[in-house]
């Protein structure tokens, strides 16, 4: 370890199994109490309240699994980032793990604004829970697709809305798979949309299982996963070591 400077770094994690039950907030509570457990060197704040300087991502719906979720801390110590999975992926709850670390640059912009397009893996059912033929599923995105608006009713600061849900879709693929099984690619920004949203609006279809298998920052026509994106290189003797 090293101190002085700040030592931003984010982390990668995965929300897997019966934990999708547990909220964004508590997973948010989870992995701080796993910083505390694991002892790590966090920067807080200034003021009469200090906190430490964590920030979460995109939030993930309560049910809903997650291979790449984010978030970013700053450590008033440098630890080396390989070490990140083996010492906090203990202290979590079963299906959270650490799967990645890299340390970032200062005054990276925060994830919420950067990521600006996910992906997602979704079994699918009809409104009732009763099963839909793949067949079916992709005639209805086929032409579903080919209007100029999908409206659909959404849940916002406790009051129904209606919104057009069409321009967050870039791309819906049915898998060539026994079941109903699509792949989603969704825009976030300027407002995004969950997978159940999506289907609602396309037909009579929900999300029976959902996985967020990708996140990714785009800039100047190229893509990066948000751990390959406003990183710093490693110090020396982490490398050395």
């Amino acid at each position: 370890m090293k101190g002085g400077a700040a030592n931003p770094v984010r982390l990668r994690y995965t929300k897997l199994g019966k934990v999708r039950w547990i909220s964004h907030r508590d997973v948010a509570r989870a992995l701080e109490r796993a910083f505390r457990v694991a002892q790590l060197p966090l920067a807080f704040t200034e003021g009469f309240s200090p906190r430490p300087k964590v920030s979460f991502g995109l939030a993930l719906s309560t049910g809903h699994e997650s291979d790449a979720e984010y978030v970013d801390l700053v450590l008033a110590e440098y630890i080396d980032p390989d070490t990140f999975a083996s010492i906090l992926t203990p202290a979590l709850p079963e299906g959270i793990a650490v799967v990645g670390a890299v340390a970032l640059a200062d005054r990276a912009p925060a994830l919420q604004e950067a990521v600006t397009c996910v992906e997602w893996r979704v079994d699918v059912a009809r409104r009732d829970l009763s099963p839909v033929e793949p067949a079916e599923l992709r005639t209805s995105i086929h032409t579903a697709l080919a209007l100029p608006a999908l409206p659909t009713t959404k849940r916002r600061k406790g009051r129904e809305v209606v919104e057009d849900v069409r321009p967050v879709i870039r791309r819906i693929t049915v898998c060539d798979e026994p079941s109903a099984v699509v792949e989603m690619e969704m825009s976030t920004q300027p407002r995004g949309a969950k997978p159940g949203e999506v289907l609602a609006a396309i037909g009579d279809f929900t999300d029976l299982r959902a996985r967020r298998t990708h996140q990714w920052i785009e800039r100047d026509g190229a893509r990066q996963e948000p751990l390959d994106a406003d990183t710093r290189p490693r110090m020396p003797e982490a490398c050395a070591s």
